[in-house]
């Protein structure tokens, strides 16, 4: 019941002695008080047995016994009959922290078994909590299976008639670059205009794998510096920048400019970060781009003084389909993420310290 309960025999001895000391002081010819201590010596007995069972009651009989022997030496001396009444109550007394002590430890186990039946349900209750959180999870996984399937089959069908206006702009592209050489104020926009209709048809074929989880196939890989893809991007998207007056804030250091990267998909990957950039920021907002190497490794970060990413989404960030944005599609992170993975790198999400977000993407020299 408590710990410690060996504590609780001082005191009950302490009643039984005084019990007895009211016996032996209390003139013989007050029977009335004489009972009231008798029914009082049960109290010792009976509080042992429920706290110790069997032994304790036991006990506190043979203890309550002992200091009623000066009481029965009394009334041995004053009348026969009496003494053999009161002689009898030592044989009630033990009876009594028997049939108590049984009955306290039948209650004992009886609470043993209860407590490792709360015990067995906590784990069972546990055990079903977590089956059902992985119920919750395999049911998630099977409805962006379904999502992705269902958008692998749209790709199937819309893949070649995107195809087609595609082959039409690359060739009015070519056209245009051979009408704007080498010099001509409009030939960057028209290289541009070529770089990013070959660029977005290689996206179209990545998505179309990426929704249906096949691995991507081997494709020649373009190898530009780090910073003419980064430079060719933010032209690229300079009018929506312009649109809400956001400043680019560009730090690339000397050793990581020149770096080689895959052009493409990491043009790709700068698209992604900036357009999430540019739809959480409000009107005159900033993004900050900053390069560096670390533990031999190239790490980029793309950060805003934007509101940040809602706490909700933080978990499912790289999921597809889940977005935060009114109008988007929930695919461009996941993608992204997907194009670090496929160059061994890695993309990661942090709270800017100023405010806003920070995407890190870091990829092997």
């Amino acid at each position: 019941m408590l710990n410690n309960r060996n504590l609780y025999y001082l005191p009950l001895f302490l009643v039984i002695i005084g019990i007895g000391a009211l016996h032996s002081f209390t003139p013989g010819d007050q029977i009335f008080l004489h009972e009231t201590y008798r029914r009082l010596s049960y109290f010792p007995i009976i509080v042992g047995a429920i706290l110790f069972g069997v032994r304790g009651g036991l006990i506190m009989a043979a203890t309550t016994s002992l200091a009623f022997i000066p009481h029965l030496h009394l009334f041995h001396q004053m009348n026969h009959e009496f003494y053999l009444s009161e002689l009898t109550e030592i044989g009630l007394y033990f009876i009594a922290g028997l049939v108590v002590g049984i009955i306290a430890n039948k209650e004992s186990r009886l609470r043993m078994q209860y407590q490792d039946l709360s015990t067995q349900l906590d784990k069972s209750y546990k055990q079903l909590h977590q089956e059902s959180k992985l119920l919750l999870e395999v049911e998630e996984q099977l409805r962006t299976s379904q999502k992705l399937s269902a958008l692998g089959q749209l790709s199937a069908s819309l893949a070649h008639e995107i195809k087609n206006p595609l082959a039409s702009i690359r060739g009015t592209a070519e056209i245009f670059l051979d009408e704007f050489p080498q010099g001509h104020p409009k030939h960057e926009f028209a290289e541009i205009l070529l770089k990013e209709t070959s660029r977005l048809t290689n996206t179209v074929e990545e998505v179309l794998q990426f929704s249906k989880q096949q691995p991507q196939t081997t494709r020649p890989v373009k190898q530009e510096a780090l910073q003419t893809v980064l430079t060719r991007v933010t032209t690229l998207l300079d009018h929506k920048f312009r649109k809400k007056d956001i400043t680019i804030h560009t730090e690339i250091s000397t050793d990581t400019g020149h770096l080689e990267i895959d052009s493409d998909r990491m043009a790709q990957v700068f698209i992604n970060l900036l357009l999430n950039s540019v739809q959480t920021l409000a009107p005159r907002g900033n993004i900050y781009i900053r390069s560096r190497l670390h533990d031999g490794m190239l790490a980029m970060e793309f950060a805003d003084d934007g509101p940040g990413v809602d706490p909700a989404l933080v978990k499912t960030l790289f999921t597809p389909f889940i977005t935060g944005q009114a109008n988007g599609t929930g695919l461009g992170l996941a993608i992204s993420s997907k194009i670090m993975e496929s160059l061994h790198g890695s993309l990661t999400h942090a709270d800017r310290e100023q405010g806003g977000a920070c995407f890190t993407l870091t990829l092997p020299i």
